[in-house]
């Protein structure tokens, strides 16, 4: 069965930290680019990091040099690390392949960035 299963937010202060999780199948995993979405309330989802089946990797400007997207191979586990977080990162968080196919969507995990 093809799915993509996120886990890891949370809220969390200014500054503070999260990692994040997609356990996917391995048929996925091993053949795609993986990444990471958001999507805030009222606006369009995004692609905020992406990465190859090598690891070379690609960020949105306004995280780069705070969020860090990697991949286990051995869990067909991707994360994100995201450090330094800001308000303007509150979204709901989604994992897919890049680039992406609709109908592989989950439920996404909340972070939220509060004091």
């Amino acid at each position: 069965q093809v799915q993509l299963v996120e886990s890891g937010g949370g809220l969390v202060q200014p500054g503070g930290s999260l990692r994040l999780s997609c356990a996917a199948s391995r048929i996925i995993f091993r053949i795609n680019s993986m990444g990471w979405y958001r999507q805030a309330p009222g606006k369009q989802r995004e692609l905020v990091a992406r990465i190859t089946t090598y690891s070379t990797t690609n960020y949105i400007d306004s995280v780069k040099g705070r969020f860090t997207i990697s991949r286990d191979s051995a869990k067909n586990t991707v994360y994100l690390q995201m450090n330094s977080l800001k308000p303007e990162d509150t979204a709901v968080y989604y994992c897919n392949i890049f680039p992406l196919r609709d109908d592989l969507w989950g439920q996404g995990t909340q972070v939220t960035v509060s004091s």
